[in-house]
């Protein structure tokens, strides 16, 4: 049988070590174990594995120095490091994040959870590395059939979307509904058919960025502090880094950039305003807020679709697109516009 994926562990406790790659073992994946991080580098660097797990806490070589180094080689460069340690400092995790690692698992885990992560990782590193491939070869094949390539290509996406929505079941279906709104808005404002797919796709994986923040934030149910918050606007940015390489036909990578704009210019992550953003973000902008607002959260009950539209109404033209929100009312109160 093949195996579902290489995996190197590494951890300094031969115990730990052991269980970890019994549980990866009896999962059904190919385990390479190191009980320090020059061995890890070595053997990373000799046979790249598809995702890495590593203690932070080894003597010589701790593991953000071994996930520094993997990330500064061009043969591990690209390998998602996921950190198994008992360290619950958020300046650490933060610290392995900016290094460039994709999740944390705290110690003592769960064995549901830590396959369960290790199985997303590597499910989403998979699309993610395949995904221009695949567009170069649609791209190509649109020349024959352009519907058909467009139809392949947003079924890809939304597989994407899923995969990371599998991480927040309290947000399970926020970018589809908010893609599906977005497309109703530019339906209002009469864009071109073209332009209004591509702003479908961008609203399928808006929050891609979000698989690198650590899944205890995400649905944390009470207020975040500043670093929590921080590491949550890192997703825009996050996200453009995955998605700027893919040669798609639409601003989907800059969409997802600017989403957390806002038009008087203290938005999110570089403060840019007015007609500057792209009005495929205002567009994502308005409908992302009315869902947020309408659905349930782990930290407060849905507000409804009433407090939803008196926010974007009190911030028209100031946060939001004044023509973006006068189409987004008109669907909700005069064509009895509801999600699902």
């Amino acid at each position: 049988m093949e195996a579902k994926g290489r995996i190197l562990a590494v951890d300094d406790t031969p115990a730990t070590l052991k269980l970890l790659t019994d549980i990866l073992k009896e999962e059904g994946y190919e385990v390479r174990s190191a009980i320090n991080g020059e061995l890890a580098l070595r053997s990373a660097i000799a046979n790249p594995p598809e995702l890495a797990l590593l203690d932070i806490r080894m003597p010589e070589m701790d593991g953000f120095e071994v996930c520094r180094q993997l990330k500064a080689h061009p043969n591990t460069r690209d390998v998602p490091v996921i950190f198994v340690s008992a360290v619950m400092d958020t300046d650490e995790k933060v610290q392995g994040f900016e290094l460039g690692a994709v999740d944390f698992v705290t110690k003592p885990y769960q064995r549901n959870e830590l396959l369960a992560r290790v199985r997303t990782h590597l499910e989403v590193d998979r699309l993610r590395n395949h995904l221009e491939e695949l567009v170069e070869q649609r791209t190509f094949e649109l020349r024959e059939s352009e519907k058909k390539q467009r139809a392949s290509l947003l079924d890809f996406i939304a597989a994407i979307a899923a995969t990371i929505e599998m991480r927040d079941p309290y947000t399970a279906g926020h970018q589809r509904r908010v893609a599906r709104l977005a497309t109703l808005i530019a339906g209002e404002l009469d864009l071109p058919e073209d332009q209004t797919e591509g702003l479908y796709l961008a609203g399928v994986v808006h929050d891609i960025g979000k698989i690198r923040t650590p899944a205890e934030i995400l649905s944390k149910p009470g207020k975040l502090n500043d670093i929590e918050f921080g590491l949550i606007k890192q997703h825009a940015e996050t996200g453009y880094e995955i998605l700027k390489a893919i040669a798609f036909p639409w601003p989907i990578a800059g969409a997802v950039l600017q989403h957390h704009e806002r038009m008087n210019g203290k938005g999110y992550p570089y403060g840019i305003d007015g007609k500057d953003i792209l009005l495929e973000a205002r567009i994502i902008a308005v409908a992302d807020v009315v869902e947020a607002m309408i659905s349930f959260r782990p930290y407060r009950p849905g507000l409804g679709v009433t407090s939803a539209l008196e926010e974007i109404t009190r911030f028209r033209g100031e946060r939001y697109d004044a023509d973006v929100v006068d189409a987004c009312l008109t669907l909700f109160r005069e064509k009895g516009f509801a999600f699902e």
